[in-house]
């Protein structure tokens, strides 16, 4: 089944979903919340990825993605590594400038372990809406790049078909870039049973009329939809580091066990704001999980404040690693990885399963530094 939709339905369906209040009234554990995350100084955190791939038999590599952001909401302060690897070396992937730990262990040695640490500040982001960005213009041939597409994200056919519809006869960027994060919220849901965050075909899910799935799938749809509507946009690959400080406990995570708790957000460039936080697959990940019952209403006091801020900010619990899509990793056997956010590696056996950290094996932990 492939995605239909007209103006007319998209108007109707998205005021009625959007419309704050529009649902029945609510259990007391379930009344409208705070979430406004605001620029309000850094945090230091210390991210300790281990992994020990048990039942190595023979020669194994490893790759791991390593913080490549260096902007004004994320800083890395140092990267450092032990192990019993024969060679390891800070890479970086040629074409999209991705950084990369890698690991050689020759045959024979037992259990190869290797204990990554990166040391990353990061803060709350936010726009103001109501002024202009103090920066300097971008690059138009960076902003080019983040209107091409990619192998999983497309921006042609059915994507540009569905774009098109959604923005028909907005005024600017703006305009353009709330109508896709609303018709994606409002069209798209979070679905738990799928692995990892999700593979993120963005043509397929449109042709299939299957728009569920998570944030790799989610937000990628709505990158997608943004860059065929003329808006430079993108994903930023990473992974939650501590619980949110505004009580949703889906918007956060377990400092002590990070080893599912990998997520991506996106990026748009709007030409008064520059580069602006977004995030509608974590507003379907509230509204799928953060009660007990799957809440199907946009407008729900638990979603709102959510639906709110998550266009044009972000809490700063989170750490990414990279923007880059379409990676190849040094010395793979395997193809093109769609984007990198899992450890990753390679055995006499075959390519480990990155969704599957216990039997991989890793660990991903976080300890946040106040002194």
């Amino acid at each position: 089944m492939t995605v239909q939709l007209s103006r007319r339905d998209f108007v109707k369906t998205a005021s009625a979903a959007l419309a704050v209040g529009s649902g029945p009234l609510v259990h007391a554990q379930e009344a409208a919340r705070r979430f406004e995350p605001r620029p309000a100084g850094w945090r230091s955190f210390e991210v300790t990825t281990t992994v020990t791939l048990r039942d190595a038999a023979g020669a194994a590599d490893l790759w791991l993605p390593v913080p490549s952001l260096e902007t004004p909401w994320q800083r890395t302060s140092d990267i450092s590594w032990t192990g019993n690897a024969s060679n390891v070396r800070l890479a970086s992937d040629g074409a999209t400038g991705a950084k990369v730990l890698v690991a050689r262990f020759e045959g024979g040695t037992p259990e190869p372990r290797i204990v990554l640490t990166n040391r990353v500040e990061t803060q709350n982001r936010g726009v103001d809406w109501k002024q202009p960005a103090n920066a300097q213009p971008a690059d138009p041939a960076d902003l080019r790049h983040w209107l091409a597409p990619s192998e999983l994200i497309t921006t042609d056919g059915i994507v540009r078909k569905v774009a098109k519809q959604i923005v028909l006869g907005a005024r600017d960027d703006r305009e353009k870039v709330q109508r896709i994060y609303d018709w994606v919220i409002v069209s798209s849901y979070r679905e738990p049973k799928v692995r990892g965050c999700g593979a993120g075909d963005i043509k397929a899910m449109l042709e299939s009329g299957n728009l569920s799935g998570k944030c790799a799938d989610i937000n990628a749809l709505f990158v997608g939809l943004c860059r065929a509507a003329g808006v430079p946009a993108r994903d930023i690959y990473g992974v939650r580091l501590v619980p949110s400080a505004f009580n949703y406990r889906e918007l956060g995570a377990n400092p002590a066990s990070l080893k599912g708790a990998q997520h991506c957000r996106a990026e748009v460039y709007l030409k008064a704001h520059g580069w602006v936080a977004m995030d509608p697959a974590d507003v379907t990940k509230v509204m799928r999980q953060e009660t007990a019952e799957w809440i199907k209403d946009p407008g729900h006091p638990v979603v709102t404040p959510v639906r709110k801020a998550l266009f044009g900010s972000w809490e700063g619990n989170w750490m990414g690693y990279n923007t880059a899509s379409d990676v190849k990793l040094p010395g793979a056997r395997q193809g093109k990885l769609g984007f990198f956010m899992y450890p990753q590696a390679e055995t006499a056996a075959g390519a480990r399963d990155p969704y599957e950290p216990d039997s991989f094996a890793y660990q991903i932990t976080a300890r946040e530094i106040t002194a």
